[in-house]
């Protein structure tokens, strides 16, 4: 196969190789149409079909300390989901069981209560308007504009709209909005999105790997110090209590590095007693990458050559 070897070329083994993390946050028993870009269960199942045809996918953590060994094999790669879905345990699991593939779950903490994050709680107002269009919230709290939710297109075009207006306010302002949302839209927020505490232990159990990801996925440049350090530990504090085994490796929220999080939030991981940290920056990893902040892709092609010739234009472009 030629994208096989283009990506041995590209990613040898030994300490020239390079570490392909590709990441997902869902696995849906179903297509949703308010979630185009998120895998349904049987297009999951090709993607991780193609990832291996293509690379050697690893246990997370062996990987990550032979990176920085110089130990690698040819063609290396990570999957990591984000966040906490419930579906992650019980849609992914199973199929990456069936592939033979270890992954990294980084789990926001506060949620396997049965609450919702942020965004999941916008997307269902908007899902749930009845309404012909909904206020556009503002950081000051008020509506500067409505957005029509009159079909399909428009419910999608808001949900992006209401999440960039509010994605990078502090917590509890973000929370105002939200709510103030749903009470337009008539709608509360759902139970049984996330996996609760004993999905999270049974996923530990089968050889996965469980990471930090906060408490409750904040923006971590919108909060002071202080609370940000007890995100970023207190998340893993809860996964040591549910697991039995402090993690070591971590994902920032959202994962951008400038606009989400910044080197003082490396330095909390770090102290946290984390040995790795991912964004969501592309590229692959090298010997030469910051082991707190790991470079991490998916292409989200739904065909395989696609998919393919965009994985390995991500591995070769990270020099």
């Amino acid at each position: 196969m030629i994208l096989r070897a283009l990506t041995a070329l590209s990613a040898p083994a030994g300490e020239r190789s390079r570490l392909s993390v590709f990441y997902f946050h869902r696995a849906l028993a179903r297509p949703d149409p308010l979630l185009p870009s998120e895998p349904d269960a049987a297009t999951f199942d090709r993607m991780l079909g193609w990832i291996g045809s293509q690379f050697r996918v690893l246990d997370p953590l062996d990987a990550c300390e032979r990176l920085f060994a110089g130990t690698l094999p040819s063609r290396p790669a990570l999957v990591t989901f984000d966040d906490g879905y419930r579906d992650n345990f019980t849609v992914a699991l199973p199929i990456l069981q069936q592939h033979r593939m270890q992954a990294a779950f980084f789990v926001s903490t506060a949620f396997l209560d049965g609450s919702m994050m942020f965004n999941d709680r916008v997307i269902e107002a908007v899902r749930g308007c009845t309404a012909q269009s909904l206020p556009l919230p503002g950081a000051d709290g008020e509506g500067r504009r409505s957005v029509p939710v009159r079909n399909l297109a428009e419910r999608r075009a808001a949900i992006d709209l209401i999440l960039a207006a509010i994605k990078h306010l502090p917590p509890a302002q973000r929370d105002e909005r939200v709510l103030e949302l749903e009470r337009a839209a008539g709608t509360t927020p759902s139970r049984g999105l996330m996996m609760d505490p004993g999905q999270v232990a049974a996923l530990h159990r089968t050889g996965m790997r469980v990471g930090g990801h906060t408490r409750t996925h904040p923006i971590l440049l919108a909060l002071d110090d202080v609370a940000a350090e007890r995100e970023i530990g207190g998340g893993l504090d809860d996964l040591a209590a549910i697991t039995g085994e402090r993690p070591v490796l971590f994902a920032y929220p959202n994962g951008k590095p400038g606009s989400d999080f910044d080197a003082r939030h490396v330095s909390m991981a770090e102290r946290a007693g984390c040995r790795y940290a991912f964004t969501t920056q592309p590229g692959a990893a090298s010997r030469a990458s910051r082991r707190y902040e790991l470079p991490r892709f998916t292409p989200w092609d739904r065909q395989r050559t696609r998919f393919g010739l965009r994985a390995w234009r991500n591995l070769a472009g990270s020099r």
